[in-house]
């Protein structure tokens, strides 16, 4: 819940107020909300968005210190609340536009750190000790940057994206790789590896079966 900044009152008696009025939440604020025009460079692009900055307290939070509510829409939206995004910052002097394009940015690092939980799975390790648990995640964040880096320069094909919208009519404004794309890729190119080709050798019930997992892992 948020509240107004309390104003003293010169020379009225009892303790200082702490907290003002009620102001709500950020849908109450964005309904009374004066919106301006800003221009904001985020996601690789630059957008005219409406920005409406209300400082006030988030008591429950920060207590009484002041914070800043700025709340985001592009032109013409419907969002239910009133707002498309909401954020709380403590910094008192940057400018709101450079406030959006931070969480813009933070967002990919955000996106990050869940494909290596769930795809690297650094989020699957039960590690106990010190120096084990210092290890294992910043091994993983190198081991991401290493399939990146392998797929920039060797994996990417430019039917990539096509081809997974085919496979996922659901994703139809995808236009670029994902971080599962590019592993996958990497896996069948390892599997491939371990066939060693112009052999009369037969693949092993283990090899087809890594291969058939790793084409199920491309179809999830």
């Amino acid at each position: 819940m948020l509240y107004a900044i309390a104003t003293p009152t010169p020379g009225a008696p009892g303790r200082p107020r702490r907290i003002g009025a009620r102001l709500g939440t950020p849908t109450d604020l964005a309904a009374a909300a004066t919106w301006r025009p800003l221009t904001v460079r985020h996601y690789g692009r630059v957008d005219t968005v409406q920005v409406a900055e209300v400082r006030c307290l988030w008591y429950g939070v920060y207590r009484c210190q002041a914070v800043r509510v700025l709340l985001v829409r592009d032109p013409g939206s419907t969002a239910k609340a009133g707002y498309d995004l909401a954020l709380i910052s403590t910094d008192p002097h940057t400018p709101a536009d450079h406030l959006v394009a931070r969480y813009a940015a933070r967002w990919a690092i955000e996106v990050a750190f869940e494909d290596a939980k769930q795809l690297t799975r650094v989020g699957q390790a039960r590690n106990r000790t010190p120096r084990a648990v210092e290890r294992t995640v910043p091994f993983g964040l190198i081991t991401q940057s290493l399939v990146v880096v392998w797929y920039t320069r060797h994996g990417h094909h430019p039917d990539v994206t096509a081809h997974r919208r085919r496979q996922a009519p659901w994703y139809p404004t995808k236009t670029e790789p994902a971080y599962l794309d590019m592993i996958v890729a990497l896996r069948r190119v390892l599997i491939a590896a371990r066939f060693h080709p112009g052999t009369a050798r037969q693949p092993t019930p283990e090899e087809t079966l890594a291969v058939h997992a790793a084409w199920a892992e491309a179809a999830a």
